[in-house]
This record gives C-alpha cells, sequence and structure tokens, in this order.
C-alpha cells in the first residue's frame, strides 16, 4: 500500500523438509518469472524491488546477489527488514536479546540446524551475507528491532554495503521486537517503518 505495488508473495521450499538451497533457488527463480511475466500481473519489469523478512530479508538480498551475477535486469530497491546477514550466534543482540520474545538465541540455533546440510554450509555467502561479493547491488533499505537477536546482523549488513559502495540506509526502531514490522494495526512504530519502507 505505501510503496503503491503489486506484490507477488513468493511460497518457497522450507527446510527441513527442503534444505539450504532450495529457499534461495526458488526466490531467485521466482525473480526470473517476475521479469518475465510481470506485464500478465499489470506490472513494470522496469520497475521491480525486491522485500522480505527476517529469512526473508536474507533471501532478498541474496537474490539481488543472484540476478547481478546471472546479468539479469536488476530490481530497483532492495527492502531487507531485519535480515539474518552472518551465521555466528554470539553477536552483542544475540547475547543481549538471548531469551528475548518472539525470537530468542536458541530459537534460531534451532532453524539454522534444521536448514544446513552441514557445518560448511554456515560460510556459504547466501547465509552470510557480509562475506559476499555485494558491490554492484541497487539501493537497499534494512530496518531493524531493538529487541531483536538479528539486529546486529543488520548493522554489520550496513557497514559491509557501505563498504562495498552500495547505497544503503538503515533505521533501528526502539521498543520494539522480532517481527513488529507488521503489526501497523496496533503498534506506531511499526506504522512508521511501512511508511518509511514504502517510501523508500
Amino acid at each position: 500500500r505505501e510503496a503503491h505495488a503489486i506484490v507477488v508473495s513468493v511460497d518457497y521450499r522450507q527446510a527441513p523438509e527442503n534444505r539450504f538451497p532450495a529457499a534461495w533457488d526458488d526466490a531467485f527463480a521466482a525473480y526470473r518469472w517476475v521479469t518475465e511475466n510481470a506485464g500478465i500481473l499489470g506490472g513494470d519489469p522496469d520497475r521491480i524491488a525486491l522485500a522480505g523478512e527476517s529469512a526473508g530479508g536474507n533471501l532478498a538480498v541474496a537474490t539481488a546477489i543472484a540476478v547481478r551475477d546471472a546479468g539479469l535486469r536488476a530490481p530497483r530497491h532492495v527492502l531487507s527488514v531485519y535480515p539474518v546477514a552472518q551465521t555466528s550466534l554470539n553477536t552483542e543482540s544475540y547475547l543481549e536479546n538471548a531469551i528475548a520474545k518472539p525470537l530468542n538465541r536458541a530459537m534460531v540455533k534451532w532453524f539454522v540446524d534444521h536448514l544446513v546440510r552441514s557445518e560448511e554450509d554456515l560460510a556459504d555467502p547466501r547465509l552470510s551475507l557480509v562475506d559476499a561479493r555485494l558491490e554492484g547491488l541497487p539501493p537497499v533499505t534494512i530496518i531493524n528491532a531493538r529487541i531483536d537477536p538479528l539486529r546486529s546482523d543488520g548493522a554489520r549488513l550496513e557497514k559491509a554495503l557501505q563498504e562495498a559502495g552500495v547505497p544503503v540506509e538503515r533505521r533501528d526502531y526502539e521498543g520494539v521486537a522480532h517481527e513488529f514490522f507488521g503489526a501497523a494495526a496496533v503498534l506506531e512504530k511499526a506504522r512508521q517503518a511501512q511508511a518509511y519502507a514504502g517510501e523508500r
């Protein structure tokens, strides 16, 4: 609504039935399909953005990287809401929010254990975005929540994008937790974050 956009929501395969990198393959395939078929949806293939929350925030950035590497038509923008951007569970925000709700450190470990096929996957740049080659990406917006184990991931991703010369803005919303972004019906901070995301 805020961006006056058509939304294509991807029902990507999920772990543990479909482990890494199934979701990443599906997100890239969906992007390719949208660029080829935007017209039948009433959309403009030259005005596509990628957006996602949490694991989806990772997928949005990882898909932009895959699109760049494949030489496909680039998205105009990437919106990454409290993304997973690296695989250490010992960042400042993981330790600070170890028992936070609705997302905590033990839950993320459980998710990751059911996602990866081996220890080697943890070093894959699709999971550890901060170690990926980020040059040449479109502008990125990162939204973080203060009471969230993933807050440091967003900060680290912002720094890595800046170092790669990618235009990036990040906002860290005080007093809210992981999943706040979708709660605009009851949270003023969510309304603010959605308006900011739509404007970007």
